[in-house]
């Protein structure tokens, strides 16, 4: 707090005082109007906030007068009166400006004769001030006629000033002055219990969490042996910035409760750990300071809010039923969907949340907390807390990230990820549609390099690879001739050495690209053609001099083509791309992830330019209609 001596002159006007250099830690409920109300209805020329607990000297506690009801201590962080009043309230002051005021303001208040002098008082029941500092647990957020107000339930006042003094104040600056070798220090526990889409994803999250490493533990349990290679790679790579790890894999067949009563004793056996920070495979951290946001909570046990992408699932329970499962409360939906905003006492939190080390060592000491004969891990432990008094919190101030679907998750491919756009679109999007794809039509990004042929990225490096190698590990590439089982009637006109969509079982996932990102571009390109993306033919073709170097003239048995290129010219392979002959119109440097699309059938008769070095490969679609 800084000092409220300041220059007054002689006035009958009202004087209110708030902390001027911490300002941004008070919220203000109401206007003026009702806070002089309020201090009208006190009957005092000066009314100081209160507190539940005493600070700084705690030996005067008996010397404090006694309220028939509320607070008894007094808070300097905010106070209103008279200025004469407040005049002759300072008058004894002799510290300096820097120095804190509420020892001087305490004193002041114990002796009886300065207190009548003055004719001060402290707001006992919050009227007008709430500080939050030891009474986070008596004030809600009141919803009423579309507004909201903080509410002490304990005196069942309004407080016009929201105070976050003391601790709570790390709610907005605790890592403000902190050097990094101040952070506190946390242990990630990481738990990978079941075949999951974009592992490697969470792992590059993982590292650009907005935290240093070096105040960072790893505890990582992996059941799963679909992904000792991705858990492997990250621990090879990466396992050395971290300032310590611990690792559980398949081998070792430990159950899941057993693997989380593990990870609590790694936090709590180390007397340095501040946090442990409980965080899924099936988590998608979009928010990089996830962490600190939560840290600075400062709470027990707090849950950052993340939700299924389309659906009301989170990661907290709203309420319990009366035999301990899930009840749905009166405001869940408001928070899932964000029209209410808080930090809310909760009766259950799974998949990502922080526990304070402390707790661990104290309340929550018991080395079972997830083991149960009849509850899953994760009720067990919420079980546990509660019978314990410990209060759970989500906070959803903050929009964290979401939660994977893993319930159809297959495993047979190489990379399996690609089979996820139906079951993790927003997922699968982002991992692998171009990162420009969505400025295509705002900052024409479409290029027309021949008459009525176009050209716009679609595919990240990543999914072009994935692509690439998945074929490559399927394998079965067909001989380049004429007859061809594939294919209805056994005969192609022009063969090219490929692999069909189908034969990988991509056909449904190939459609679903076409229809959601190509078709929209299509219909804006050729006006007044609306296309169901329907093909026969969906394909990866694959060019080498000394296997099929090009292809011969010819026209495409489609409405539309898409021709995708896979690979970058100049690195993988040397020459290829299209000749369109009509138009003596070559693109001779076609870009990795970008895709040609033009008419098929009559107009643009074209041909494939020679690959001279390396292998060159595409993806090409004959769309129709």
């Amino acid at each position: 707090e800084t000092s409220a001596m300041t220059h007054f002159q002689n006035s009958d006007l009202f004087l209110f005082s708030l902390p001027v250099m911490r300002s941004y830690d008070v919220v203000f409920a109401s206007g003026p109007k009702e806070l002089l109300k309020k201090f009208q209805q006190a009957r005092h020329k000066v009314v100081f906030s209160s507190e539940t607990l005493i600070w700084p000297d705690r030996h005067l506690e008996d010397k404090y007068p006694h309220v028939r009801e509320g607070n008894r201590f007094l808070g300097s962080g905010g106070f209103i009166g008279y200025l004469p009043n407040i005049k002759e309230m300072v008058t004894g002051w002799d510290g300096e400006n820097h120095e804190s005021d509420q020892l001087f303001f305490t004193k002041l208040y114990i002796n009886p004769e300065k207190r009548k002098a003055v004719n001060m008082t402290i707001d006992s029941k919050c009227r007008l001030f709430q500080n939050l500092h030891g009474a986070l647990d008596e004030v809600v957020l009141k919803f009423e006629d579309g507004r909201v107000r903080a509410r002490n339930v304990l005196y069942d006042t309004l407080p016009v000033i929201i105070h976050g003094n003391g601790p709570t104040k790390r709610l907005y600056s605790f890592f403000v002055a902190l050097q990094e070798s101040e952070y506190p220090l946390v242990v990630i526990g990481i738990f990978i219990q079941q075949p999951t889409p974009f592992v490697t994803v969470f792992f590059e999250r993982l590292l650009k969490l907005r935290y240093p490493k070096n105040r960072l533990k790893l505890f990582i349990y992996n059941q799963e042996p679909h992904h000792e290679q991705q858990v492997s790679s990250f621990l090879h790579d990466y396992g050395n910035l971290y300032q310590d790890v611990k690792f559980i894999g398949p081998e070792e067949e430990m159950d899941s409760a057993t693997s989380r009563n593990v990870g609590f004793d790694m936090c709590r056996q180390d007397k340095d750990c501040e946090y442990f920070f409980n965080l899924d495979i099936e988590v998608v951290l979009k928010n990089e300071d996830t962490l600190k946001i939560v840290v600075e909570q400062n709470l027990p046990i707090v849950a950052p809010m993340i939700t299924r992408v389309g659906r009301l699932w989170s990661n907290f329970w709203g309420a319990l039923s009366a035999e301990g499962y899930y009840a749905r409360s009166e405001d869940y939906v408001d928070i899932v969907q964000g029209r209410r905003l808080g930090v809310w006492n909760v009766p259950y939190v799974s998949s990502v949340f922080l526990v304070k080390g402390s707790l661990l060592r104290s309340e929550l000491s018991e080395h079972d907390l997830f083991t149960s004969d009849v509850l899953d891990p994760d009720m067990a432990f919420c079980d546990k807390v509660r019978s314990k008094g410990v209060f759970m919190y989500a906070t959803n101030m903050h929009t964290f990230g979401r939660i994977l679907s893993t319930e159809n998750y297959e495993t047979q491919h190489l990379h399996n990820d690609l089979w996820q756009i139906f079951e993790n679109t927003l997922d699968w999007e982002e991992r692998y549609i171009h990162e420009n794809y969505t400025r295509i039509m705002k900052d024409k990004l479409i290029e027309t390099p021949c008459p009525d042929v176009y050209w716009f990225p679609i595919f990240s490096d990543i999914a072009c690879n994935h692509l690439v190698e998945e074929m490559e590990h399927f394998g079965q590439w067909s001989g380049g001739g004429n007859k061809d089982t594939r294919i209805q009637g056994g005969y192609e006109n022009v063969p090219t050495i490929d692999i069909h969509m189908n034969q990988v079982g991509y056909e449904k996932e190939w459609h679903k690209l076409l229809l959601d990102y190509v078709a929209p571009i299509t219909e804006k390109m050729y006006p007044g053609y609306y296309t169901k993306a329907q093909f026969d033919l969906a394909f990866v073709v694959r060019y080498k001099p000394d296997e099929q170097p090009s292809l011969r003239p010819h026209h495409d048995a489609s409405t539309f083509t898409i021709n995708i290129a896979l690979n970058e010219v100049g690195h993988d392979y040397q020459g290829g791309g299209c000749r369109f002959l009509r138009y003596n119109c070559s693109i001779q440097a076609p870009r990795k992830g970008w895709a040609l699309m033009h008419p098929g059938r009559l107009t643009h008769y074209h041909e494939g330019l020679p690959t001279t070095a390396g292998v060159r490969y595409i993806a090409v679609s004959f769309v129709d209609p």
